[in-house]
């Protein structure tokens, strides 16, 4: 699967695309495969208030339970509540449908973000 080239990459797997004051956090197609069969979704509630690098939710496949971290500071202001109906969209759609978590950014962005290109070549090349 081609990773997509608007938005940004943690070393942990999770991607973050940012419009205006708002990021829009999921996990990699390269966590998806990793994970295998995701069975179970558990975000924290829209009106926490996150740091860049918190925990902010976990996912659980066949193979294991993974922590989902957040690259960014600010106020969860949205979940994807289809995922809990529906987890397998991780695995179909992990860059579209099966995004997690919207926050509205105020804390700083975390260190060591990565454009497309570079987390290409480090996980999926």
């Amino acid at each position: 699967m081609t990773v997509p080239t608007d938005r940004s990459f943690t070393s942990s797997h999770e991607w973050l695309k940012i419009e205006g004051d708002v990021a829009t956090l999921g996990i990699t197609h390269f966590a998806v495969n990793e994970l295998t069969d995701i069975t179970f979704v558990e975000m924290k509630p829209a009106g926490e208030s996150v740091s860049a690098g918190d925990p902010v939710g976990e996912v659980e496949s066949v193979k294991a339970t993974s922590d989902v971290y957040a690259p960014v500071g600010g106020e969860i202001i949205e979940v994807n509540d289809a995922l809990s109906d529906d987890p397998s969209l991780l695995n179909s759609d992990p860059y579209g449908k099966g995004w997690l978590i919207k926050i509205k950014m105020s804390g700083g962005q975390g260190d060591g973000l990565m454009d497309a290109a570079a987390y290409s070549a480090a996980y999926d090349g």
